[in-house]
């Protein structure tokens, strides 16, 4: 029984390529050489011949091009490798950019960061303070000085005053100095008159 089923099967399949030999050798290889490996294989399904035995279903494919579907598969693969291996050399040389890029901003931030700080501050006494520091201290120093300056103009003023009241109280004291050696003197005068009038009144006596 067993030797009449692989009797049948062997004539189907010799039948089978007699057939359709030439035809599908050409189709074959067209659909082989072209299309993705999902339809390489929907091809082959569709190309192979079928028999039943023992109740279960067998597909009978041709070698060749089972031989040509496993180059096409081991094609693929090593085109994915090669491009696996390209992109991932791109997203290195990317992620090497991404990181230099990074690393450069970084810089420029913190060269900002510095620049700003410079443009806000300014120099005092040799070190660096903010702009409203700065400008506290500026303003203190020329309130300061004001002030100072106000305080010695009061006193100027002041010592003026009281300088020229000093000049006027001398010159009065002069004035009734003068006054006073005037009648004085004029007393004196007096007197002496009186005293030689005395004198000679006296002589006259005698």
């Amino acid at each position: 029984m067993k030797g009449l089923k692989t009797l049948l099967f062997v004539l189907a399949i010799f039948t089978f390529n007699i057939h359709s030999a030439q035809d599908e050798t050409d189709t074959e290889e067209l659909s082989l050489d072209k299309g993705s490996i999902d339809s390489q294989f929907d091809y082959i399904y569709k190309k192979s011949g079928n028999y039943r035995a023992d109740g279960k279903r067998y597909e009978v494919v041709r070698i060749i091009s089972l031989d040509k579907l496993r180059k096409n598969v081991l094609d693929s693969l090593n085109a994915s490798y090669k491009k696996e291996a390209e992109l991932n050399a791109t997203i290195a040389g990317h992620e090497a950019t991404i990181s230099s890029l990074n690393k450069k901003l970084e810089e420029t931030t913190n060269n900002l960061a510095s620049v700003t700080e410079q443009k806000d501050s300014m120099s005092f006494l040799g070190i660096l303070v903010s702009k409203g520091t700065y400008n506290f201290i500026l303003w203190t120093i020329i309130a300061g000085l004001l002030l100072l300056f106000l305080l010695f103009v009061y006193k100027f003023r002041r010592s003026n005053t009281l300088t020229q009241e000093a000049k006027t109280a001398l010159s009065e004291v002069e004035v009734e100095y003068e006054d006073h050696r005037r009648r004085a003197l004029e007393r004196e005068q007096k007197i002496s008159r009186q005293l030689q009038d005395e004198i000679n009144k006296y002589k006259k006596s005698k």
